[in-house]
């Protein structure tokens, strides 16, 4: 396995709008960011990843892109960005932004062309389908709509859109298409960022004919489907290749045995991506089957690949609320998830305020919601007569706002993100949870992260450990080790609110060890003997380190 930068990097998930707002508008802005890089590099990360600022209307939060060169109103100016990108490198971090090419806006350029007429010169841009028996083209359905299809009465022909009705598919088949893609790829690589998280990058290349499907519901026919190869390759040569860049693909439906096809160093696609056999298919913690997923991850790409390890992001609840425990142990539960995402193999993600422990958010009504897919999947399901009480209830879980409320900086009214009226309520508990009360606190979430972050510029073995699960017999205990020249990790983690025993295998009684870290204070001092067993406290989390 090749050794780079950016296997051993943390990255940090800036998700603007919700992060700062430095002009009392209410909505998060680059400037916002900017006065906040100092608070940032404090926390040691190597990498921020920012989600889009593009010019857009602004129907799915800036994943709706009319013009991929200019700056959204609300996020500030492209003079703006180009000091950011400057403090971002002054403090030695590195920033990668989204691309999202699978899809435009229906407001750019591009689509309004496409859409004027059948003959217009960008008609192939997109996707354009005639009816099928006076209908729809096929039965499939879209992440945020019953059907992907919208009829256009002027050109009468439906387009497609994997997505919302406001943002069509563009078609990757075109090579003109690819070509501007290619060339608006090196206009931001020229400016200096340093690479692409890159937006539902398998969803590029389409069924072949769009044939109906046997389960519409079970959209995984929208990804990973042939010819979406060809076109990284060719991405990787015709850009990529020329910089130094990190690029990690966002590729749902897929396999470690199909993921690897990504990131195989010999295959020059991507460098690393997200899978989400966690996040998508695992509504709550369930240890078993996330262990299995880690191993099967971890046996496909070894020595071959890279992977990417989050629990939450934009698109998902913050973790302590989905996979911890946000009450009685809240912030133990948030360090051990820490522990657990810093020492697995692969990348680790930080999504703001995953630091300091923010939780989900419960309102009180759909209409306090701003999430379009929360919000159309509610309109589809009250419409086939649920009961709507019940519909809301069954949507809070998995809502994308249960991330995207502001960052708590302080106690204050809005938590000190905004003076004016923030685009989404602030979370209620900003008064326990939030920054200035975290950097005050030594034993603060912040500090423990702050500590697993230095640890990984320091420790080789975070980053390049081969890695074994000791504990495929256990329910709510995950213990394995992390080894690299002659130096052992041993990592335990209890993922339940009761005290849980781990009886040590025979190899490990006995070792001289030390501990590295842990979220309980055992008053540990120096090198000790590994005994028989050890009780863990509730989401205790521990990590001992031997040499050979």
């Amino acid at each position: 396995m090749n050794k780079a930068w950016w296997k051993e990097a943390v990255v940090y998930q800036v998700y603007w709008r919700s992060f700062y707002d430095s002009n009392g508008d209410g909505i998060g802005d680059l400037k916002g960011v900017i006065e906040k890089l100092d608070y940032i590099k404090k926390l040691g990360v190597d990498v921020i990843w920012l989600n889009p600022f593009y010019e857009s209307p602004d129907r799915d939060n800036g994943y709706d892109i009319s013009n991929y060169e200019a700056v959204m109103t609300q996020a500030g100016t492209m003079e703006t960005f180009d000091i950011l990108l400057e403090e971002i490198h002054r403090r030695d971090m590195k920033v990668i932004l989204d691309l999202v090419v699978n899809h435009t806006s229906d407001q750019h350029e591009w689509f309004l062309e496409s859409k004027s007429s059948k003959t217009n010169a960008k008609r192939d841009w997109y996707i354009w389908k005639d009816a099928k028996n006076g209908g729809k083209p096929n039965n499939w359905r879209s992440y945020f709509e019953p059907s992907p299809w919208t009829w256009d009465e002027a050109t009468e022909q439906y387009y497609f859109h994997s997505f919302a009705v406001e943002q069509p598919d563009l078609n990757w088949e075109n090579e003109e298409v690819r070509k501007e893609i290619y060339r608006m790829m090196r206009t931001w690589l020229d400016k200096g960022i340093d690479g692409f998280r890159m937006d539902v990058i398998n969803l590029l290349a389409k069924p072949e004919g769009f044939p109906d499907a046997e389960d519409p519901d079970h959209i995984s026919y929208l990804a990973d489907n042939p010819g979406i190869h060809d076109y990284l390759q060719e991405m990787n040569r015709e850009v990529l290749k020329d910089y130094d860049t990190m690029t990690v693909g966002e590729i749902p439906f897929v396999t470690p045995e199909t993921g690897l096809l990504y990131v195989d160093e010999n295959r020059h696609e991507l460098n690393t991506l997200f899978h989400f056999q966690v996040a998508d298919e695992m509504p709550v913690m369930d240890l078993p089957k996330y262990k299995a997923i880690q191993q099967a991850w971890y046996d496909g790409l070894h020595d071959r690949g890279w992977n990417s390890q989050f629990l939450n992001n934009h698109d998902h609840t913050r973790q302590v609320t989905r996979y911890g425990n946000d009450q009685e142990y809240r912030a133990e539960s948030a360090k051990l998830l820490a522990t657990m995402l810093h020492t697995l193999p692969g990348m680790p993600y930080v999504y703001q305020g995953e630091e300091i422990g923010m939780t989900g958010v419960r309102f009180d009504s759909i209409k306090d919601y701003e999430d379009i897919a929360m919000k159309n999947k509610y309109k589809e399901e009250v419409e086939k007569g649920r009961d709507p009480q019940e519909v809301f209830e069954s949507l809070l879980l998995l809502s994308r706002d249960n991330s995207r409320t502001p960052m708590q900086w302080d106690d204050g009214e809005q938590a000190g993100f905004t003076t004016g009226t923030p685009w989404i309520k602030v979370n209620p508990n900003k008064k326990e949870i939030n920054v200035k009360q975290a950097l005050k606190d030594p034993n603060s979430i912040f500090y423990y992260y702050q500590q697993l972050i230095a640890l990984r510029k320091e420790q080789p073995v975070m980053v390049y450990g081969d890695y074994e699960d000791l504990s495929r017999k256990y329910e709510t205990l995950y213990v394995y080790t992390r080894s690299y020249e002659k130096k052992t990790w041993l990592i335990l983690l209890n993922h339940s609110d009761k005290d849980q025993r781990y009886k040590f295998e025979e190899r490990c009684i006995g070792r001289p060890v030390h501990c590295v870290i842990g979220n309980y204070d055992r008053g540990e001092a120096g090198r000790m003997h590994l005994e028989p067993s050890i009780l863990l406290k509730p989401y205790e989390a521990r990590i001992y380190e031997w040499s050979e």
